[in-house]
C-alpha cells in the first residue's frame, strides 16, 4: 500500500524529494514556522471560549461553562447592534470598494504613455505604506468643523460641524477612506493578470472590427475574471473581519450606535474589560460565520462560472 510503478513507498518518494529539492524545502520552512507558531498553536487557548477562564488557574484548570458565553452574547444588547453594523460596513466596502481596483486596472491598462503611467500607479500606491494612525489622525483632521472636507460640504448644503460626530457619516468616511487606501495597491493583482493576456487575442478583436470598449468587454474583463472570482471569494470569505484599529482609532461615544462592530466589541470586552472568555466566545462566532460564508462563495462560484479556490 502506498506503493506507485517504481515500487517506491511515500516515505521513500518524500526522501528522495528532499534530497533533490533540499534548497526549496529549507526556504519553506519559515513560512510554516510561521502559521505553526502564530496561526496553528494559538487555536488551542480557543478553548477559553467554554471555559470560565482564570489566568491564575491556568487554561487547562478553568472551569468548563459549556455554550454560556455564547449565550450571553446571542441575548446580549449588543448582538445586533454589533452584528447589523458589520454586515453594513463590510457590504459597503464590498459593493464599493472590490470593484474600485478592478476599474483603476482597467483605466491604467488604457494609458499608453509609460511615465504618467508609472507617476499615477506611485502616488496611488503611497496611502497604502502610511501608518493607519497618521491616516487616522489625517481623517480627523479633514472632517472636524474647520476641515478641509468639512468645509467643501458646506458649499452644497451640508452643516459645518465635525462629521465624526454624526452616526450617518461614520460609514461613508470609513468606506471611501478605505477605497483611498487601497486601491492603488490592490489595482496591482489586477494589473498583473492584465499583462498575461496574450496581445494576439486584441489583434484578432481589432481585425473583428472591435474598438477599445468592445475589446476591454469581450477580450480583457473575460481575461482576469479568474482572478476576479478568486479575490471575490477571499473577500466574501473576510466579510465580518472589519479591523478593530481603525474602528477605535475613529471612533467615540456618540457614533458607537453605528461604529461598534463585532472586532472592536471583542477588543473592548478582551482587552479593557478582561472578560478573556467571552470576547473568545465572540471572536469564534465571527470566524464561524466567515468560514461559513466563504464555502458558500467558493460553491457558487464553482457552480456558476467554473472559478473557485477548491
Amino acid at each position: 500500500m502506498g506503493k506507485r510503478a517504481d515500487g517506491l513507498g511515500f516515505g521513500q518518494r518524500a526522501a528522495r524529494d528532499f534530497k533533490i529539492n533540499k534548497g526549496l524545502y529549507l526556504m519553506v520552512l519559515p513560512v510554516i514556522a510561521y502559521y505553526v507558531i502564530f496561526h496553528y498553536k494559538p487555536m488551542y487557548g480557543a478553548i477559553i471560549a467554554f471555559k470560565d477562564f482564570n489566568p491564575l488557574l491556568s487554561i487547562a484548570k478553568s472551569p468548563w461553562v459549556g455554550f454560556e458565553h455564547f449565550s450571553d452574547f446571542f441575548s446580549g444588547y449588543y448582538f445586533w447592534r454589533t452584528l447589523k453594523n458589520t454586515l453594513v460596513i463590510s457590504v459597503n466596502t464590498l459593493v464599493f470598494g472590490f470593484p474600485a481596483p478592478i476599474i483603476f486596472a482597467l483605466l491604467l491598462n488604457e494609458l499608453r504613455n509609460r511615465y504618467f503611467k508609472r507617476t499615477v500607479q506611485t502616488i496611488t500606491y503611497m496611502p497604502h505604506f502610511i501608518s493607519l494612525i497618521v491616516i487616522c489622525g489625517m481623517i480627523k483632521e479633514f472632517t472636524m468643523d474647520a476641515g478641509a472636507i468639512t468645509q467643501f460640504l458646506g458649499f452644497f448644503g451640508f452643516g459645518k460641524s465635525t462629521l465624526l460626530y454624526k452616526p450617518g457619516a461614520f460609514v461613508p468616511i470609513y468606506v471611501l477612506s478605505e477605497i483611498w487606501q487601497q486601491v492603488g495597491w490592490e489595482s496591482i493583482i489586477y494589473l498583473a493578470a492584465l499583462s498575461s493576456i496574450d496581445l494576439e487575442q486584441y489583434e484578432a478583436a481589432a481585425i473583428d472590427g472591435a474598438g477599445r470598449w468592445k475589446q476591454m468587454i469581450h477580450v480583457t474583463l473575460p481575461g482576469i475574471m479568474p482572478t476576479v472570482m478568486v479575490l471575490l471569494i477571499l473577500r466574501v470569505g473576510r466579510l465580518l473581519s472589519v479591523g478593530y484599529e481603525k474602528i477605535i482609532l475613529l471612533y467615540n461615544p456618540a457614533i458607537y450606535q453605528t461604529a461598534d462592530v463585532i472586532s472592536s466589541f471583542v477588543y473592548r470586552k478582551g482587552l479593557q474589560e478582561f472578560n478573556w472568555s467571552y470576547a473568545s466566545a465572540v471572536g469564534i462566532f465571527n470566524s464561524v460565520i466567515n468560514l461559513t460564508l466563504l464555502i458558500i462563495a467558493n460553491w457558487l462560484s464553482k457552480k456558476t462560472n467554473k472559478h473557485s479556490l477548491w
